[in-house]
Protein backbone atom coordinates (compact mmCIF):
# COMPACT_ATOMS: atom_id res chain seq x y z
CA UNK A 1 0.00 0.00 0.00
CA UNK A 2 1.32 3.18 -1.40
CA UNK A 3 1.92 6.00 1.98
CA UNK A 4 -0.74 8.77 1.37
CA UNK A 5 1.25 12.71 1.00
CA UNK A 6 -0.18 14.95 2.82
CA UNK A 7 0.19 18.65 1.98
CA UNK A 8 2.89 20.63 3.18
CA UNK A 9 1.81 23.51 5.09
CA UNK A 10 3.51 26.51 4.67
CA UNK A 11 6.47 27.79 7.23
CA UNK A 12 5.30 30.48 9.57
CA UNK A 13 9.07 31.53 8.78
CA UNK A 14 8.21 32.34 5.27
CA UNK A 15 5.10 35.32 5.79
CA UNK A 16 5.06 35.35 1.13
CA UNK A 17 4.27 31.31 1.38
CA UNK A 18 1.50 31.84 3.92
CA UNK A 19 -0.15 34.62 1.90
CA UNK A 20 -0.24 32.43 -1.11
CA UNK A 21 -1.41 29.56 0.22
CA UNK A 22 -4.49 31.76 1.46
CA UNK A 23 -4.46 33.03 -2.10
CA UNK A 24 -4.98 28.94 -2.92
CA UNK A 25 -8.21 29.40 -0.89
CA UNK A 26 -9.35 31.75 -2.01
CA UNK A 27 -9.65 30.49 -5.61
CA UNK A 28 -11.06 27.59 -4.06
CA UNK A 29 -13.78 29.49 -2.08
CA UNK A 30 -14.52 31.52 -4.73
CA UNK A 31 -14.81 28.91 -7.24
CA UNK A 32 -17.30 27.03 -4.67
CA UNK A 33 -19.38 30.16 -4.85
CA UNK A 34 -19.87 29.38 -8.67
CA UNK A 35 -20.07 25.85 -7.98
CA UNK A 36 -22.72 26.31 -5.43
CA UNK A 37 -24.91 28.46 -7.75
CA UNK A 38 -24.75 25.78 -10.40
CA UNK A 39 -25.63 23.39 -8.05
CA UNK A 40 -28.52 25.28 -6.69
CA UNK A 41 -29.52 26.16 -10.73
CA UNK A 42 -29.66 22.21 -11.13
CA UNK A 43 -31.94 21.66 -7.94
CA UNK A 44 -34.52 24.10 -9.21
CA UNK A 45 -38.05 23.42 -10.08
CA UNK A 46 -37.98 23.36 -13.58
CA UNK A 47 -41.68 25.22 -13.99
CA UNK A 48 -41.26 27.29 -11.24
CA UNK A 49 -37.95 28.29 -11.01
CA UNK A 50 -38.24 27.68 -7.17
CA UNK A 51 -34.11 27.18 -5.44
CA UNK A 52 -34.60 24.24 -3.35
CA UNK A 53 -31.44 23.43 -1.01
CA UNK A 54 -29.91 20.25 -0.45
CA UNK A 55 -27.47 19.53 2.64
CA UNK A 56 -24.29 19.33 0.31
CA UNK A 57 -25.59 23.35 -0.77
CA UNK A 58 -26.23 24.09 3.17
CA UNK A 59 -22.42 22.45 4.34
CA UNK A 60 -20.54 24.96 1.10
CA UNK A 61 -22.18 27.74 1.87
CA UNK A 62 -21.27 27.59 5.74
CA UNK A 63 -17.63 26.79 4.42
CA UNK A 64 -17.53 29.89 2.02
CA UNK A 65 -19.13 32.10 5.30
CA UNK A 66 -16.52 30.39 7.16
CA UNK A 67 -13.51 31.32 4.75
CA UNK A 68 -14.76 34.95 3.80
CA UNK A 69 -15.71 35.72 7.37
CA UNK A 70 -12.12 34.64 9.12
CA UNK A 71 -9.62 34.20 7.25
CA UNK A 72 -10.16 36.70 4.40
CA UNK A 73 -10.04 39.58 6.69
CA UNK A 74 -7.11 38.44 8.51
CA UNK A 75 -5.56 38.08 5.28
CA UNK A 76 -5.97 41.71 4.09
CA UNK A 77 -4.92 42.70 7.44
CA UNK A 78 -1.90 41.26 6.72
CA UNK A 79 -1.18 42.48 3.54
CA UNK A 80 -3.04 45.98 4.27
CA UNK A 81 -0.96 46.57 7.88
CA UNK A 82 2.21 44.55 7.36
CA UNK A 83 2.99 43.76 3.93
CA UNK A 84 2.37 46.78 1.91
CA UNK A 85 3.84 49.06 4.67
CA UNK A 86 6.92 47.71 4.44
CA UNK A 87 7.10 47.07 0.32
CA UNK A 88 6.20 51.42 0.25
CA UNK A 89 9.29 51.86 2.39
CA UNK A 90 11.13 50.68 -0.83
CA UNK A 91 9.95 53.88 -2.33
CA UNK A 92 9.26 52.28 -5.79
CA UNK A 93 6.55 54.24 -7.66
CA UNK A 94 5.66 51.35 -9.68
CA UNK A 95 5.44 49.09 -6.96
CA UNK A 96 3.35 51.73 -4.88
CA UNK A 97 0.81 52.37 -7.51
CA UNK A 98 0.07 48.66 -7.21
CA UNK A 99 -0.46 48.55 -3.71
CA UNK A 100 -2.70 51.85 -3.88
CA UNK A 101 -4.83 49.85 -6.42
CA UNK A 102 -5.12 46.33 -5.09
CA UNK A 103 -5.70 48.36 -1.14
CA UNK A 104 -8.73 50.16 -3.22
CA UNK A 105 -9.41 46.26 -4.63
CA UNK A 106 -10.07 45.44 -1.03
CA UNK A 107 -12.43 47.57 -0.41
CA UNK A 108 -14.42 46.81 -3.52
CA UNK A 109 -14.48 43.14 -2.91
CA UNK A 110 -15.70 43.85 0.43
CA UNK A 111 -18.85 45.78 -1.18
CA UNK A 112 -19.14 42.95 -3.78
CA UNK A 113 -18.84 40.41 -0.66
CA UNK A 114 -21.70 42.37 1.93
CA UNK A 115 -23.66 41.65 -1.83
CA UNK A 116 -22.99 38.03 -1.66
CA UNK A 117 -23.55 36.68 1.56
CA UNK A 118 -27.11 37.59 2.47
CA UNK A 119 -27.70 34.74 -0.22
CA UNK A 120 -25.34 32.16 0.95
CA UNK A 121 -26.44 32.60 4.68
CA UNK A 122 -29.91 31.89 3.52
CA UNK A 123 -27.85 28.97 1.28
CA UNK A 124 -26.85 28.06 5.03
CA UNK A 125 -30.07 28.02 6.71
CA UNK A 126 -31.59 26.08 4.17
CA UNK A 127 -33.60 28.48 2.50
CA UNK A 128 -33.00 29.04 -1.51
CA UNK A 129 -33.68 31.86 -3.02
CA UNK A 130 -31.99 33.08 -6.37
CA UNK A 131 -28.40 34.48 -6.35
CA UNK A 132 -27.12 37.92 -6.35
CA UNK A 133 -26.59 39.43 -9.70
CA UNK A 134 -22.68 40.12 -8.30
CA UNK A 135 -22.06 36.51 -7.69
CA UNK A 136 -20.26 36.17 -10.35
CA UNK A 137 -18.10 39.25 -9.98
CA UNK A 138 -17.02 38.65 -6.64
CA UNK A 139 -15.87 35.43 -7.85
CA UNK A 140 -14.00 36.63 -10.88
CA UNK A 141 -12.61 39.59 -9.35
CA UNK A 142 -11.41 37.89 -5.95
CA UNK A 143 -9.39 35.10 -8.01
CA UNK A 144 -7.80 38.16 -10.45
CA UNK A 145 -7.04 39.89 -7.06
CA UNK A 146 -5.35 37.37 -6.00
CA UNK A 147 -3.13 37.02 -8.89
CA UNK A 148 -2.46 39.84 -9.09
CA UNK A 149 -1.27 40.75 -5.84
CA UNK A 150 1.17 37.61 -6.58
CA UNK A 151 2.32 38.61 -10.23
CA UNK A 152 2.83 42.28 -9.29
CA UNK A 153 3.12 43.24 -5.86
CA UNK A 154 4.81 39.88 -4.32
CA UNK A 155 7.89 39.43 -6.07
CA UNK A 156 9.15 42.72 -4.43
CA UNK A 157 9.38 41.03 -1.10
CA UNK A 158 12.14 39.48 -1.73
CA UNK A 159 14.17 43.06 -1.18
CA UNK A 160 12.83 42.99 2.57
CA UNK A 161 15.42 42.12 4.85
CA UNK A 162 15.04 38.95 6.73
CA UNK A 163 14.37 40.65 9.64
CA UNK A 164 11.06 42.82 7.74
CA UNK A 165 10.08 39.71 6.83
CA UNK A 166 9.81 38.20 10.52
CA UNK A 167 8.15 40.93 11.71
CA UNK A 168 5.80 40.10 9.09
CA UNK A 169 5.51 36.65 10.36
CA UNK A 170 5.37 37.41 13.95
CA UNK A 171 2.36 40.36 13.63
CA UNK A 172 0.86 37.33 11.49
CA UNK A 173 0.35 34.89 13.75
CA UNK A 174 -0.55 37.44 16.69
CA UNK A 175 -3.20 38.17 14.40
CA UNK A 176 -4.56 34.78 14.71
CA UNK A 177 -4.20 33.85 18.13
CA UNK A 178 -5.46 37.06 19.70
CA UNK A 179 -7.91 36.31 22.26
Amino acid sequence: MKPILQPVAPSIDDPLELLRACHDKVRRFATLTLKLRAHLDGLAHPTSGEHHVDAQAQEAAQSILRYFEMAAPLHHEDEDLNLFPALRALGQNRLTQAIDSLEAEHHSLGHLWQAVTPWLRAIAAGQGHAPPDELATFAHRYIAHAQREEDEVYPAADQLSAQTLTEISVAMVARRTRA
